[in-house]
């Protein structure tokens, strides 16, 4: 089995080197570490269209690019590899990815572009910052893995999974429980600081608070010490409410008839 491992912390990010290690211990299985060069948290799924992108190779063998979490996905799956990987792991974050923050999140992002083209792919997260008991995390990734190719979820039709980590040990775990989302509060604001140039400054201010934290819910359940995975789709189209914009979009049109003929 072949696993292509990316992130958006950054190729040297404790959190890639440890799930590379606990992944890479699994009998039968080739890793390969196509990462961001530096720090591309808050990315989703942006590519780099206006500017080259370079590869290069650390030291320890991981590749990165001087681009995001999608660009490292989206170059190693049209050519970088030679190959097709049958699994993609992105993480393990520093940091929750859960509710609202997965729709800004470049580790997501980076399991989102191996999704998009027809892998199966997870997002490891941890959920608080730090990296408190990073090694209990990466063994609870592998063993995610573990499991999910004995059972041959790997290999076949693509998903894409969203996974957030207690920072416990191993043994003080939770079991593994299937979440929704859950929704935050809105944004803290903004912070504005003056330059020495005496320009204003603008810092997208912190995540705001858990709106919808209750039972069901990721930020339910690993407050309460378990591992949250919670199964993502690409679709964004309000299904529920087709039939009620398909009203309006013809009394809209109507409504342009109407003006035209006035």
């Amino acid at each position: 089995m072949k696993i292509l491992i990316s992130n958006d912390d950054g190729y040297q990010a404790p959190g890639i080197v440890a799930l590379h290690d606990a992944l890479a211990s699994i009998d039968g299985v080739e890793v390969e570490v196509v990462a961001p060069e530096h720090n591309n948290s808050a990315k989703s799924n942006a590519l780099t269209l206006h500017s080259p992108l370079y590869v290069q190779r650390a030291a320890n063998g991981f590749r990165y690019v001087n681009g995001t979490p999608a660009d490292c996905v989206h170059i190693a799956m049209t050519g970088l590899l030679g190959y097709r990987p049958d699994l993609l792991v992105s993480g393990i974050n520093n940091g929750a990815n859960m509710g609202d923050d997965t729709i800004y999140s470049g580790t997501v992002g980076a399991a989102m572009e191996g999704y998009l083209f027809g892998v199966p792919a997870i997002a490891f997260s941890q959920v608080e910052r730090d990296w408190g008991e990073l090694a209990s995390a990466a063994q609870k990734a592998k063993q995610l893995v573990q499991q999910m190719r004995q059972q041959q979820l790997i290999g076949n039709a693509p998903w894409l999974l969203n996974v957030n980590i207690p920072n416990l040990p191993l043994q003080q775990m939770g079991s593994v429980k299937l979440c929704r989302l859950g929704r935050r509060h809105s944004a803290e604001p903004v912070i504005t600081q003056i330059s020495p140039r005496g320009e204003t400054m603008y810092w997208i201010g912190s995540a705001g608070a858990a709106k919808d934290e209750s039972e069901g819910t990721d930020f339910h359940a690993t407050a309460h010490g378990h591992v949250a995975i919670t199964p993502l789709k690409v679709d964004l189209t309000d299904h529920d409410h087709l039939v009620y914009w398909a009203q309006t979009a013809s009394r809209l049109d109507m409504a342009v008839i109407a003006q035209e003929a006035a």
